[in-house]
């Protein structure tokens, strides 16, 4: 099962494994407070990519289809479902205040679709 979360949020046990899937440290959050297992930096998206994005609506769709293809050019692609295949829960956690459209929302559905087949 994978979960998201914002860092922002207390963590619980029911997080299960939790993995940061932001390239940029969160600001005001310290390690203690982030509770994370692993900070996977390369999952996230291109900084050339967010920059363009810039959390705007308008690109949302836009945004998903690059992301996606960036996702299919990842090494670390396989060591996140080697992850969440070996934990019970996974929660992939991420700083974006918008909890719809950000990039662990589009990282979330490409790894279900990998597993489903």
């Amino acid at each position: 099962m994978i979960k998201l979360k914002r860092v922002y949020d207390e963590p619980v046990e029911e997080d299960g494994y939790r993995i940061l899937t932001e390239r940029l440290w969160p600001r005001g959050v310290s390690k203690e407070r982030a509770n994370l297992d692993e900070w996977m930096k390369a999952v996230a998206p291109s900084h050339e990519l967010r920059k363009w994005f810039d959390h705007d609506h308008e690109k949302w769709s836009e945004f998903k289809d690059r992301y996606r293809k960036e996702l299919f050019g990842s090494e670390t692609i396989q060591q996140l479902i080697n992850t969440v295949e070996e934990e019970d829960v996974v929660t992939f956690v991420f700083a974006s205040k918008d909890e719809e459209h950000n990039s662990t929302v589009v990282l979330k559905s490409f790894i279900e679709q990998l597993l489903s087949g």
